[in-house]
């Protein structure tokens, strides 16, 4: 059997001269429920990790801003009490909690995302029971309901936003992104679709007022796989176009970006983690037709504004075994393997993807690896973040690359990866240097042979002669803090050295010593070896005119 015909190795193609546009680094956006985490002991120290992953700004999305409540977090709950009523109903405007988060958006070199939500007790129309706990009630509370009063609703977004211009500078907040509530069409609203789209104008109308060029969107709904997901999408997108503005009494809404989520599935099968990738890309196809059905849309920037193997990102491990991936390297080959689909799907819809958002970001106080989906653990990074930071190397504009072991992302669409893995890769190049991104996927984690691989880069300039190569890893041997804990005992209360190992395991690992190859009539060739859920980053640098190393 030759090397193209095991389906567990590949010859992977790289075409250094075939130029697909900016490789922008869409993938830099995250998420979380949490929004006091933000600043505090470990949620700080990560944002800056998150911005250093890219010379481009990462955009940070939060749920819970406008939540009223003293600023505790708890899982899946926030909250800054930005908006309080006195005796005489008169608003009562407190930023303290609200500039914490985000003076630690801005000291990090990050961007908000800013989510306008949810629904402060003195404004919902059913204030009580206000607040969840998380998972011992229905998360489900007067947060989640429409305002009692859209006048008052739209001059807090109004106050907000001008207070923002005013503590961080009109340039800087017009750079912002800035949204409207999360998940409107499941249980996050409680109210119709109607009072969701009235919610959406005063909203946007407001911040307008304020920042006359901030860009607007929304409405983060969920996958549009499904019937009702996809039918509030269209009444949304048809809402912006030709209804009848709630604030102004016009015709449309501003819509400066579309975003809509994509979740996977996973499952516990025959003992063993079995991933849902085909549903995840299912959303994403579905929402780029519809968004590409609309002429006046199909231009419009969108944003995945979650995009995740499942949607409980504070369900551990321990009590849901299926989340068992989030500790180790399946998570990281997932998400290599969703980026090249949504690659592939914007090329087939003619979609202006913009952002990509992981909802993952730490939580306080928590187990080491009890398995939420995180980048890191009590300040220890997980084998995820390495995924983003082995991106945040890729520059330039996409290369086009092959590869003998990928599935397809419609093989993927129908089936998923559970016949054989989707060996693939994303390719990048800038003046002097070209890196390939390879990923090694299957749904099943199970134990398989490492994949042999054949990389090909081809049309080299004629300056690359000679290239030095570097390597970096992810797989149960490489970049993975969490295979290094496991050897310790799993302790839960490491020592100082075990901690400085645990750190030391969880950044981005190199593997071999740079080296020193040919290039032969414009190709340059490599064999390695890949394990199963293991992600490979190799990059090729060369001095334009000498044949140098490339130094930045």
């Amino acid at each position: 059997m030759n090397r193209n015909e095991c389906p567990d190795n590949a010859t992977v193609r790289v075409d250094a001269a075939d130029r697909l546009g900016p490789f922008d680094p869409i993938w830099n956006c995250f998420c979380y429920d949490e929004c006091n985490y933000t600043y505090m002991k470990y949620g700080k120290p990560l944002l800056g990790e998150i911005a250093a992953l890219s010379p481009a700004p990462a955009y940070i999305r939060a749920h819970c801003l406008l939540n009223s409540g003293d600023g505790t977090a708890a899982l899946k709950w926030g909250s800054s009490n930005a908006y309080t009523e006195d005796a005489q109903e008169r608003p009562v405007y407190d930023w303290t909690i609200i500039d914490r988060i985000f003076d630690a958006y801005r000291d990090a070199d990050a961007k908000p995302l800013v989510e306008i939500g949810f629904m402060p007790e003195a404004l919902s129309i059913k204030p009580r029971p206000y607040r969840h706990d998380f998972p011992n009630t229905s998360i489900l509370g007067g947060w989640a309901y429409p305002p009692k009063d859209h006048g008052k609703w739209a001059e807090l977004v109004f106050q907000w936003a001008r207070h923002s211009t005013e503590r961080y500078g009109r340039e800087e907040v017009e750079t912002w992104l800035w949204e409207v509530w999360n998940e409107p069409d499941i249980h996050y609203w409680q109210g119709t679709p109607d009072e969701y789209f009235q919610l959406y104008d005063f909203a946007v109308d407001a911040v307008k007022r304020a920042i006359p060029n901030a860009r607007v969107g929304g409405p983060d709904s969920t996958g549009p796989r499904s019937e009702r997901a996809s039918n509030f999408l269209r009444q949304f997108l048809e809402h912006c176009i030709s209804g009848t503005n709630y604030a102004t009494g016009k015709t449309g809404a501003p819509l400066d970006f579309i975003a809509f989520h994509a979740k996977g599935r996973p499952s516990v099968v025959d003992g063993h983690v079995q991933m849902g990738i085909s549903p995840h890309l299912e959303s994403i196809a579905k929402g780029f037709e519809i968004v590409a059905s609309f002429p006046e849309w199909r231009s419009t920037p969108i944003i995945l504004g979650e995009s995740d193997p499942e949607g409980g990102a504070a369900r551990t491990a321990r009590l849901h075994p299926a989340n068992a991936y989030r500790n180790g390297s399946q998570y990281p080959a997932y998400t290599a393997a969703v980026l090249g689909g949504v690659y592939s799907l914007a090329a087939t819809h003619r979609s202006n993807i913009r952002g990509v958002v992981t909802w993952a970001f730490e939580f306080e106080d928590q187990p080491y690896f009890d398995g939420f989906r995180t980048l890191a653990t009590n300040g220890i990074d997980k084998p995820i973040l390495n995924l983003f930071r082995m991106l945040g190397l890729m520059d330039g504009e996409r290369l086009r690359a092959r590869s003998s072991g990928a599935l397809g992302v419609d093989e993927m669409l129908k089936a998923g990866a559970c016949a054989r893995p989707d060996i693939d890769a994303l390719a990048a190049g800038r003046e002097g240097e070209a890196s390939v991104l390879v990923w090694n996927y299957h749904d099943d984690d199970v134990p398989a042979p490492d994949a042999s691989i054949h990389l090909i880069v081809e049309n080299l300039p004629t300056a690359a002669r000679r290239v030095l190569i570097r390597r970096y890893q992810i797989d149960e041997r490489h970049s993975n803090a969490f295979t290094v804990w496991k050897e310790m005992g799993a302790p839960q209360n490491p020592s100082a050295d075990e901690y400085a190992r645990l750190q030391a395991a969880g950044q981005l690992a190199a593997v071999g010593s740079p080296e020193w190859r040919d290039v032969v009539d414009g190709s340059l060739t490599l064999d390695f070896t890949l394990p199963r859920q293991g992600v490979a980053l190799i990059q090729a640098s060369w001095n334009e005119e000498s044949g140098a190393p490339r130094r930045d």
